[in-house]
């Protein structure tokens, strides 16, 4: 058996997300017909993330298993000739047996772009958000993100007992010509979570909540569902597996 550490980056808009649904177009679901078209065998995919209905990646990595074997450089070119426009593989290098690419993960980090401006052209890639904004009042609330927190009001609840304890390494707000940029990393990721903290962000920005406000919501708990913000500026960035990988300058996915 052959295993793969695939790097993949995809437009989420047309997708019901990363995992495989019956009667749903999906990312993995669209890599495995590839893949099995290419290779002539049912291969195992796995991802290390579950990116919503309409994210994007940048980085999305997976690992892929196939009896057959293949060389690298061809394997990416002829997956890249199955797949659909909006999904590419990026590389595609041999792995230990047991690489699992959610399991062997131990950082992940998103980027949330929100616009400041009307935009004719990356309307699918950005939060347009046309209250003026306080820069100051989202980097302070974004600050409050980083560390041991207990997440739970930022999550889809789940009834699988699962622990809402997430360590956050670095949640930071940065502005790039007119665009916001709001990048989290962690060791992992709740249901909906980073997209609730986004909307946290925005609305300490347009004055509707302070820091006291966003510290309860850590501390106390509380339901932060209605500030979800969309998923068109939601960007997987890249997941990290060994602490001396290079982690990527913060800057525009998608520039404006």
């Amino acid at each position: 058996m052959h295993t793969w550490k695939l790097t993949i980056e995809y437009d989420g808009t047309r997708y019901s997300g990363w995992q495989e649904q019956r009667n749903a177009t999906t990312v993995q679901g669209s890599l495995r017909a590839a893949a099995s078209a290419v290779l002539d065998d049912r291969v195992e995919i796995g991802g290390s993330g579950r990116t919503d209905a309409g994210v994007h990646a940048i980085g999305q990595v997976a690992h892929l298993r196939t009896r057959t074997k293949v060389p690298a450089r061809l394997f990416v070119q002829s997956l890249n000739d199955k797949l659909p426009a909006d999904i590419n593989v990026l590389r595609a290098e041999p792995a230990p047996s047991r690489f699992h690419a959610r399991h062997d993960a131990i950082l992940r980090s998103y980027v949330y772009q929100i616009a400041t401006r009307r935009t004719a052209f990356a309307k699918r890639y950005v939060w347009w958000v046309r209250d003026s904004l306080d820069e100051g009042a989202m980097i302070r609330a974004a600050s409050l993100f980083v560390g041991s927190h207990d997440f739970a009001a930022f999550a889809q609840r789940a009834d699988d007992g699962a622990s809402t304890i997430v360590d956050v390494e670095e949640s930071r707000v940065e502005r790039s010509g007119d665009l916001l940029l709001f990048r989290i990393a962690a060791s992992h990721f709740l249901w909906k979570m980073v997209r609730r903290l986004v909307g946290t962000i925005v609305a300490a920005g347009r004055g509707h909540l302070d820091e006291a406000d966003v510290e309860r919501l850590l501390e106390h708990g509380g339901d932060a569902a209605e500030l979800t913000a969309p998923p068109s500026g939601l960007f997987l960035e890249q997941v990290i597996y060994d602490r001396a990988e290079r982690r990527r300058p913060l800057g525009p996915v998608i520039a404006m």
